[in-house]
């Protein structure tokens, strides 16, 4: 075996071997069994592929702690499927490495066939709460991004007072939060005694719906606000704010194109326009009242 073959399948084998403890983690987390034996199964997967690449070196890897640590935390914050689709995105190319050498060492093909449908066979069967509340989550960002950004550019030149914007733009930002987060819960109730019999099941599926839409919209209400707190000037809040905005569209968008394989150049161009165009009328509109 050369030194350049060494090499790679060192690196395999370390990757591997982490992928391995990640999966195994991430399965002790889940509640739900269905979700854990699929994390269960990778995770066999993965320490399988580890001991062939292991003995065709004749060493042993180690274990990246790092970047378990990195997973295990994007999996409690960002939800489960964001999380592995992220990590999983890096065995494309593995798989590539292995189909690379496999002429050389036949036994990597089973290896690469692996790494391919793991994404596509298994983590297309998780069940990730956090991604199937996505709908609501979407309602209260959208609503609030065009809403919020729209109200502050008009205060930002009908007021000229930074505290002033400030404290209007929170009274605003969060009456509409529970506004919104109240037609969310009426909605998705009604959607469920439409579809479902059981009443119980209907209310704690509206409450997850208006929880989800209301904790998106009080977020960006707060960072929204937060430059008309920070700033003196209101045209420098005012530019600070719009950079918020799109940071939390390129956020959002950024996590849907991993979580839900969505473009994420579509998707953002999309709600930052409709965001900078509402702000500029509404800007426009406080001038006029001005």
């Amino acid at each position: 075996m050369n030194c350049d073959i060494k090499r790679i399948l060192r690196g395999q084998l370390a990757n591997e071997l982490t992928e391995s403890v990640v999966y195994g983690r991430l399965a002790a987390m889940q509640k739900e069994e269905k979700n854990r034996v699929i994390l269960e199964n990778i995770s066999r997967d993965e320490a399988a592929h580890a001991q062939v690449i292991s003995e065709l070196l004749g060493e042993k890897g180690e274990v990246n702690r790092l970047a378990v640590a990195r997973v295990v935390f994007n999996a409690r914050v960002f939800g489960l499927t964001f999380a592995l689709k992220l990590m999983e995105k890096g065995e494309n190319s593995a798989s590539l490495t292995y189909k690379g050498i496999q002429e050389e060492y036949p036994q990597l093909s089973r290896i690469a066939e692996d790494e391919e449908r793991h994404e596509a066979e298994l983590l297309g069967l998780l069940n990730d709460e956090r991604l199937n509340n996505m709908g609501s989550i979407v309602l209260g960002l959208n609503d609030a991004l065009v809403e919020l950004t729209g109200a502050l550019a008009g205060f930002t030149f009908a007021l000229s007072d930074p505290v002033k914007i400030a404290k209007t733009g929170l009274i605003t930002g969060l009456a509409a939060a529970m506004s919104m987060a109240a037609s969310a819960f009426l909605s998705a109730r009604a959607d469920s005694h439409a579809n479902s019999d059981g009443a119980e099941e209907s209310s704690g599926g509206a409450g997850k719906a208006a929880l989800y839409t209301g904790i998106a919209y009080v977020i960006t209400v707060f960072l929204l606000v937060a430059p008309y707190l920070v700033f003196s000037n209101v045209t420098c809040a005012l530019i600070a704010m719009l950079l918020c905005a799109l940071g939390v569209i390129a956020f959002f968008n950024f996590y849907l194109s991993v979580a839900r394989d969505t473009s994420f150049k579509r998707g953002f161009f999309e709600m930052a326009g409709i965001s900078t165009t509402v702000a500029l009328i509404s800007y426009g509109i406080g001038y006029l009242l001005k």
